[in-house]
């Protein structure tokens, strides 16, 4: 096991850990995520997978196709508890998002402008407020091929 982050699933017996930071975070309004989460959004610490593993009872994998990308995404979690830990993707097959409330502490990663994006704000539920100074997405924030999409940044907050 890592000795920098680490989580776990609600009954403890799938965990997991990192000693790295993450590289972006994802803050999803996308369908998918609200769904996943039970929430209107998901906030996702997106980690290279080689620093990242898995400890104690192996999730179990959910594969689903995305509508926004037509890619596969995978989503591992606890077959005892139910507790969804962490996405892969076809699209970046060398990186791991994290469900971030499934981090031990939470509060140890801090999401901001500098370091975060809204993606699939299309899909936010009417009345969302979207920081200032973050960058925001109708839906990705790249092309299929990786082309990056030119975000909207607010001064100001804004609702959808």
């Amino acid at each position: 096991m890592q000795t920098g982050l680490t989580g776990s699933c609600l009954c403890g017996q799938v965990t997991y850990g990192t000693d790295s930071e993450p590289l972006w975070i994802t803050i999803c309004h996308c369908r998918f995520c609200q769904r996943a989460t039970g929430s209107d959004r998901m906030i996702q610490p997106v980690f290279e997978k080689q620093d990242f593993s898995f400890g104690g009872t192996s999730p179990a994998v959910y594969a689903q196709t995305s509508e926004g990308s037509g890619k596969e995404i995978n989503v591992h979690f606890c077959s005892h508890c139910g507790t969804k830990l962490a996405l892969t993707f076809e699209r970046w097959p060398d990186k791991i998002g994290l469900y971030i409330g499934t981090l031990d502490d939470p509060s140890a990663i801090k999401v901001g402008p500098e370091n975060s994006k809204h993606i699939f704000v299309s899909e936010a539920p009417s009345g969302t407020i979207l920081p200032p100074k973050v960058k925001i997405f109708d839906r990705h924030a790249a092309e299929n091929d990786g082309t990056p999409i030119e975000p909207t940044v607010h001064a100001k907050p804004v609702a959808t």
